[in-house]
């Protein structure tokens, strides 16, 4: 084999391997993005349904404001709790 038939082959490996590599850090920046906005979006969701929850309980029951504090704060620590058991799972994985 001759030096430029050499140094092509050697030039065609780096180049595959160099782009093998920043399609594996694009897709790492990728699933991190994911799971951040799965995080906020459980946690959002369970303060969410929590408040929800207490805003219908307060109109039938007619204890305005309570029961829309009691379930915020409920919803809110289930919603710290899920964060915590997923970030562990992913923990985990990884």
């Amino acid at each position: 084999m001759t030096i430029p038939e050499d140094f092509k082959t050697r030039l065609k490996i780096a180049k595959s391997k160099l782009k093998n590599q920043v399609l594996s850090d694009g897709e790492k920046r990728g699933s991190f993005m994911g799971n951040a906005f799965k995080l906020g979006t459980e946690l959002v969701a369970a303060v969410a349904v929590g408040t929800i929850i207490g805003f219908i309980l307060d109109s039938w029951f007619d204890t305005k404001p309570w029961l829309i504090i009691i379930f915020f704060f409920l919803g809110a620590a289930a919603g710290i709790l899920n964060v915590i058991r997923t970030a562990k799972q992913m923990q985990k994985e990884e």
